[in-house]
């Protein structure tokens, strides 16, 4: 008998404690809050190839061949824990210019698969002979951005952003956002020597 005394007044505990109109909404998803620095640039210059403006919180440093520097450059994106590869090649004729297009090209298809869209913008400065895309990718690929530039003749650079992490579009859309702005600045600064 006390058995069933003692679980009536639990079942009615627990009716009791259900009761009430207050409705419970479970809260949304939530994000690191990511404070980013005030946008500021400072002139990177190859002496030989190209130049451009960086952002003052990235660090650029030329990658070597066999002890030997080279054009290409691995820029440390810093607090966005990502990696901006700058590979640059001279162009010696016309069939190299559509060949390094056509491998660039390929390097985009490649996300395809995981992308969920794919957006590009071109860019044409005459006045600096510099002309090329910008492609942006959305979804969980292992690089959001890739872009080429070339004045057609003799110079070819291609970038390509690499994040140190897994790839949560979702998640690292802040950082891309604010990374996209110095790669745009990047782009429009860009000239051949």
């Amino acid at each position: 008998m006390t058995r069933i005394i003692s679980v009536a007044m639990v079942l009615g505990l627990l009716f009791t404690g259900c009761g009430g109109n207050e409705l419970f909404i479970p809260k949304p998803s939530t994000y690191l809050r990511t404070d980013f620095p005030k946008h500021s640039y400072q002139k990177i210059d190859d002496a030989t190839t190209y130049s451009f403006e960086l952002s003052k919180v990235y660090i650029a440093k030329s990658l070597t061949y066999k002890g030997q520097p080279t054009n290409h450059k691995e820029i440390n994106l810093g607090p966005l824990n990502g990696v901006l590869y700058l590979n640059y090649y001279p162009i010696p004729n016309r069939d190299t210019l559509a060949r390094y297009i056509n491998l660039s090209n390929d390097k985009v298809d490649e996300h395809q698969i995981k992308a969920t869209k794919i957006r590009d913008q071109n860019f044409i400065f005459p006045d600096r002979k510099v002309y090329g895309t910008f492609f942006e990718f959305e979804g969980d690929v292992a690089t959001n951005f890739q872009f080429y530039l070339t004045d057609s003749v003799s110079h070819f650079l291609r970038g390509e952003v690499l994040m140190n992490c897994r790839p949560n579009y979702d998640s690292l859309r802040p950082s891309l956002n604010y990374l996209k702005v110095d790669l745009l600045h990047l782009i429009e600064t860009v000239k051949w020597k």
